[in-house]
C-alpha cells in the first residue's frame, strides 16, 4: 500500500475541508491556528510533502530556501499570493496554486456593505443605540452620505471589480474604473467608462473601491498625494490588501474631513489595527471577511485540494499561480 502524502496545513480548515483532505493524505494540522512564525514553519514543512497555507504566512526567499527538497508544492487558501515570493518558488522547483473565481460573490458584497456601511455611519450610529447614548430622533443625527446616482470609481477591473460594479448599478451608481487595458467583455457594464490612468479615474469618483492585487507599483499607493485628487468629501473603500492604502494619510484626510468616511474589511499589518482609526467616527471597519460565508470557504478549501491531488497524480494543477 502506497503511503499517503504528507501536507502541513498552517491554519485551521473548515470541517467539510478537513474530512476531505484527511481521507486522502497525512496531516501536519496546527492545532491552535495561530500564525506560524518563520522558524515554526520551516520546521513543520521538515516532514511534508506539501503545504496547504494562508494569506498570513510568508513565503519569502529565505524561507522556500530551506524548505526540504522534496517539498514540490504549495497551494494557498486565497486569490492573492503576495505572502509568496513566486520568482524564488520557481527557482527551487516549487509549483504554485491558488483559488480564484469561488469568492467573488462573498468579495463584492461585503464591498458593497463597506460602502454603504461608511456612506451611512452605520458603525457609528449602532454603537450609540447600543450604548444608550441614543435618546431621541432628531433631523440633523447621523448624517450620511446618498449613494445613489453618485459616481464609483473601481481601481482594478477584475472579477471582483466587475461584481461590485454589477452591484452597484442597483443604486443606479454611474461607474468608472481603471484597469491595465479596457475591458471589452464585462456583462452588463458595456458603458462603463475607462480611465487610463488612475489620476483621471480618482478626480471622477465619489465612491472609490480598491479591488487590485498587491504589488510593488500598488504598496501605499493611495496617499497623500492621490487622496488630494479624490473629490472632496468621497468615500474610499478596500476589500482588497490593506497595504494598498497608507494608514497616516487616510487617517489624517478622514480626521480633517477630505474624505468624508472610508469602508475597510483589510487594512495594513492585519490584526493590529491603527490606533489612530479608532476614535473615527467617519470609519466603518471590519475584520478581514470578505470570504467569511460557509460556501466560500467551503469552495476555497476544495480548491486548495483539488491542487494537491492533481500534482501528486502528476496532472496539471487546475489553478496554477504563474509569473
Amino acid at each position: 500500500m502506497t503511503e499517503k502524502p504528507c501536507i502541513l496545513v498552517t491554519r485551521k480548515l473548515p470541517d467539510d475541508v478537513m474530512a476531505r483532505l484527511s481521507a486522502g493524505y497525512n496531516v501536519i494540522e496546527n492545532e491552535n491556528d495561530e500564525t506560524l512564525s518563520t522558524k515554526e514553519l520551516i520546521s513543520r514543512a521538515s516532514s511534508a510533502d506539501a503545504i496547504l497555507c494562508g494569506p498570513t504566512d510568508l513565503f519569502n526567499k529565505e524561507v522556500l530556501n530551506q524548505l526540504p527538497d522534496r517539498l514540490k508544492m504549495i497551494t494557498t487558501f486565497s486569490v492573492g499570493y503576495d505572502h509568496i515570493d513566486v520568482p524564488a518558488a520557481f527557482e527551487n522547483g516549487i509549483q504554485l496554486g491558488n483559488t480564484p473565481d469561488v469568492l467573488t460573490d462573498a468579495t463584492a458584497d461585503i464591498a458593497l456593505l463597506c460602502l454603504l456601511g461608511a456612506a451611512r455611519m452605520a458603525h457609528s450610529s449602532a454603537m450609540a443605540l447600543r450604548e444608550g447614548r441614543w435618546q431621541k430622533w432628531a433631523t440633523t443625527q447621523f448624517l450620511g452620505i446618498h449613494v445613489s446616482g453618485k459616481r464609483l470609481g473601481i481601481l482594478g477591473m477584475g472579477r471582483i471589480g466587475q461584481a461590485v460594479a454589477r452591484r452597484a448599478r442597483g443604486f443606479d451608481m454611474e461607474i468608472h474604473y481603471h484597469n491595465r487595458n479596457p475591458v471589452t467583455d464585462a456583462r452588463g457594464l458595456e458603458d462603463a467608462i475607462y480611465h487610463d490612468s488612475l489620476e483621471s479615474l480618482l478626480g471622477q469618483s465619489d465612491f472609490f473601491s480598491i479591488n487590485c492585487g498587491l504589488s510593488e507599483q500598488t504598496f501605499h499607493l493611495i496617499n497623500d498625494k492621490t487622496i488630494d485628487l479624490l473629490p472632496k468629501g468621497a468615500v474610499i473603500v478596500n476589500t482588497a490588501r490593506g497595504p494598498i492604502i497608507d494608514d497616516t494619510a487616510l487617517i489624517n484626510a478622514l480626521k480633517s474631513g477630505r474624505i468624508a468616511a472610508a469602508g475597510l474589511d483589510v487594512f495594513e499589518n492585519e490584526p493590529t489595527l491603527n490606533p489612530g482609526y479608532l476614535p473615527l467616527e467617519n470609519l466603518f471597519v471590519l475584520p478581514h471577511i470578505g470570504s467569511a460565508t460557509i460556501e466560500t470557504r467551503n469552495a476555497m478549501g476544495f480548491k486548495c485540494i483539488d491542487n494537491l491531488d492533481a500534482f501528486f497524480s502528476n496532472k496539471p494543477i487546475p489553478n496554477p499561480i504563474t509569473l
